[in-house]
């Protein structure tokens, strides 16, 4: 199993000596980079170490001519200063040396830069999608998607409750992918930039809305691989981090069968009519995990910022209002549209949760097919989009 967390070695002040241990032994301090658990990962490393060694030989021969011609011609030995201006010579060779270096690393460099875009021949192809602050993964060809979320639960985070050995590094649902599968990544987003990095596989790309990404990887060895977004995406940054799980190819069969089962079973779930102990207890689940991060896990929301649910006029007022803001968002606001982030059944259950927790007690329940009706049911022409969401979140 691999759980590693890496940390730039320019947040700490490595001794010189260190540089003298072998470059695999100095990523075990998470001083460097790792060597990964693909190819193109062990590539990006060498190629790392390459350089850096290069520059580490380029700056001790510059440095070391430098000291020894300070100490050897200073005044106080009675050296007497050169009386010439230029050397041809000299212009021409410290010129055409750095260049020719410059060249050797450029071939390394291009060589590995070729292989990391090369996402042809993939074997399965997966659309990674950021959203404030949690990442959508969909398996194209299998037909399945889900959301993965931290799970690290709200007393933790505000230091009422311990915090365990994942702490802000576990999700609900993790990536999973199968072990030596060439897997095609397409990342974009659906509201402003985040970036999807896994150190372990030797590659980050940016999620960027309204445009895809691409990269590739081939892992080569079971096991948990975490990493975050690392992009400055919003007041929740800090809290979408990646798990990805490879599986050997019958054990990831197995977990793929048995998704396809579970979205086909969350499917009829939505005709069925649930009970308010199973709408209030999954719509807690859903408000704590999607809502609680700009509303607050009071509901008091943050004041000029995220608007309070706790005796709000939407979560007391009319429940049509209440799921148009909830699947349509508010534009201009951090508000999202939830519509095509979850299913009916959860949307049905942190609505009624809303509406009857924090002292708001309406007594509203919220259906599957209630959802399902406000989503059928067409808005009002002579109102646009932004007018239809301030009349329902003033």
């Amino acid at each position: 199993m691999q759980d590693r967390c890496y940390v730039p070695a320019a947040r700490y002040a490595a001794p010189a000596g260190l540089f003298l241990l072998c470059g695999r032994a100095v990523a075990d301090f998470g001083l460097n980079l790792t060597p990964g658990v693909t190819a193109v990962s062990e590539q990006v490393y060498d190629l790392h170490m390459l350089i850096l060694w290069v520059c580490t030989v380029i700056g001790a021969v510059v440095f070391g001519f430098m000291g020894y011609a300070i100490l050897r011609h200073r005044r106080s030995l009675g050296v007497k200063p050169a009386g010439f201006h230029g050397n041809l010579g000299l212009e021409i060779l410290w010129t055409l040396v750095p260049f020719l270096v410059l060249v050797a690393m450029a071939v390394p460099a291009t060589r590995v830069l070729r292989t990391m875009v090369d996402t042809r021949d993939a074997d399965l192809t997966i659309k990674v999608t950021g959203y404030q602050w949690r990442w959508h993964y969909d398996y194209l060809e299998q037909g399945i998607g889900y959301f993965s979320r931290l799970t690290t639960t709200q007393d933790a985070i505000h230091g009422r409750a311990p915090k365990d050995q994942h702490y802000l590094r576990e999700v609900d649902q993790p990536l999973v992918v199968p072990v030596g599968r060439k897997i095609r990544f397409l990342t974009t987003s659906n509201d402003v930039i985040h970036s999807w990095w896994v150190p372990d596989l030797g590659w980050k790309k940016d999620a960027i809305p309204g445009f895809i990404n691409e990269a590739w990887a081939r892992i080569d060895r079971p096991g948990t691989y975490r990493g975050q977004c690392t992009e400055l995406c919003g007041v929740g940054h800090g809290f979408m981090p990646i798990v990805l799980q490879a599986l050997p190819e019958a054990d990831f069969q197995r977990w793929l069968d048995g998704q396809q089962a579970e979205q086909a079973a969350s499917a009829a779930a939505a005709s069925r009519t649930w009970s308010r102990d199973a709408l209030l207890q999954r719509g807690r689940e859903i408000f704590e995990s999607t809502c609680a991060a700009c509303h607050q896990p009071t509901g008091i929301g943050v004041p000029g910022v995220f608007p309070a649910i706790k005796g709000s006029k939407v979560a007391t007022g009319p429940l049509h209002a209440h799921l148009d803001i909830v699947l349509n968002g508010k534009a201009g606001t951090a508000m999202q549209a939830f519509g095509n982030q979850l299913p009916d059944r959860d949307l049905a259950s942190v609505i009624t949760f809303e509406r009857n927790a924090f002292g708001n007690d309406t007594g509203d329940l919220v259906q599957p097919a209630d959802v399902k009706a406000a989503r059928d049911r067409p808005r009002p022409a002579s109102m646009n989009p932004e007018q239809q969401a301030a009349e329902a979140h003033p």
